[in-house]
């Protein structure tokens, strides 16, 4: 039958079979797009979730794998050329490691997204991530590849192990920056536009978490870049967690023959007044206290006033606006203030030294 169909078409064997090779290998191409299109349809009509991550792993191999099929098929039922023969098999194991590479990698990938996908912050991991899983398994697929060629690469090894040594003394200082950064965006002990302070006493808005350093917003509108590796060593103070709101405690002082009770009032109804007054950042729940904390001075009656407000830089202009109200209130109620007083007690012979000179 298939002598017949030659001598109909008035063709060579060796060409009949080329075109017979190539109509399988263009079908097995056609049908792959077909099924891409139809699994690409039903990943997107899925939405997010398991079945979308199945359909859209099968969109990527269904055409690589139809392709090894026809070209496996084509190899084996046809009288090719020996030559052609060879590099045909050549070509089917290369792209068979090819698959076998990318199908783990490509699960990883897709569970690397939907990661992304549900927590954006992740992002900055992920994406980076991806980049490094596609790398590393496209490497190693290479690697064994040119092996099974009979291309050994144990020179190569010697060579980039001894170069790596070098390059990872030379960029020690990058490299820690950079693992520091990803510690911090994996562990995420602070996030953008939280407002920190660290031991050293920088402190801010977190701008940006980079690879290599992170960026704070100063209240006075200026940057601070601080490297990963100091960050991620440093004792940090994260007033944005586990909320906004936070108390505050206002020291006030008075003195020991203050009427204790009338002091008390006196700052109860200046924090209440600014309260009903509308003051920016106060907040009335929970209500303001006052407790004798810490108490006993050298000159003066500790007192301090609790309360809560909106957010960490609220407190400024709070702080500015109770001490007006305060000092008027304990004007209007005859509360002292004391300065700090010292008593210098002098022994017998400096008082003569001193009454002598004065003498004289």
């Amino acid at each position: 039958m298939i002598a017949h169909l030659i001598r109909t078409l008035h063709v060579s064997p060796t060409v009949f079979y080329a075109l017979l090779f190539g109509t399988l290998i263009i079908g097995s191409l056609l049908v792959g797009f077909g099924l891409n299109r139809l699994l690409h349809y039903w990943s997107k009509k899925l939405g997010d979730g398991w079945g979308q991550m199945v359909f859209s792993l099968l969109e990527s191999l269904c055409m690589p794998l139809l392709f090894i099929v026809a070209l496996y098929i084509g190899l084996e039922s046809l009288p090719l050329p020996p030559w052609f023969e060879h590099s045909g098999s050549k070509l089917v194991f290369a792209l068979a490691v090819l698959v076998i590479m990318y199908f783990p990698a490509k699960v990883i990938v897709l569970a690397l997204r939907r990661m992304g996908q549900k927590d954006p912050q992740m992002l900055r991991i992920t994406q980076p991530a991806v980049f490094v899983v596609q790398m590393l398994f496209a490497l190693l697929g290479t690697i064994i590849f040119l092996e099974n060629l009979g291309i050994h690469l144990t020179a190569v090894w010697t060579t980039l192990g001894v170069g790596s040594v070098a390059v990872a003394l030379a960029l020690q200082e990058t490299l820690s920056n950079l693992f520091s950064g990803l510690y911090l965006l994996a562990d995420r002990p602070i996030g953008t536009n939280d407002y920190i302070k660290l031991d050293s006493n920088q402190e801010g808005y977190v701008l940006r978490i980079g690879w290599r350093s992170t960026v704070l917003r100063t209240l006075g509108n200026n940057y601070v870049i601080i490297p990963n590796s100091t960050l991620a060593k440093a004792t940090i103070t994260n007033y944005s967690e586990p909320e906004l709101q936070m108390s505050y405690s206002l020291p006030v002082s008075v003195s020991y023959s203050a009427d204790l009770q009338k002091v008390e009032t006196a700052l109860l109804e200046a924090t209440q007044e600014a309260i009903r007054d509308g003051l920016q950042g106060l907040l009335a729940v929970p209500p303001p206290s006052v407790s004798l904390i810490p108490g006993f001075g050298d000159s003066a009656l500790n007192f301090s006033l609790n309360m809560q407000i909106r957010q960490f830089t609220d407190q400024y202009p709070v702080q500015s606006d109770l001490r007006k109200r305060i000092i008027k209130k304990f004007r209007e109620a005859g509360i002292e203030m004391p300065f700090p007083t010292r008593t210098v007690v002098l022994d017998k012979a400096t008082q003569d030294l001193l009454s002598r000179d004065s003498q004289a």
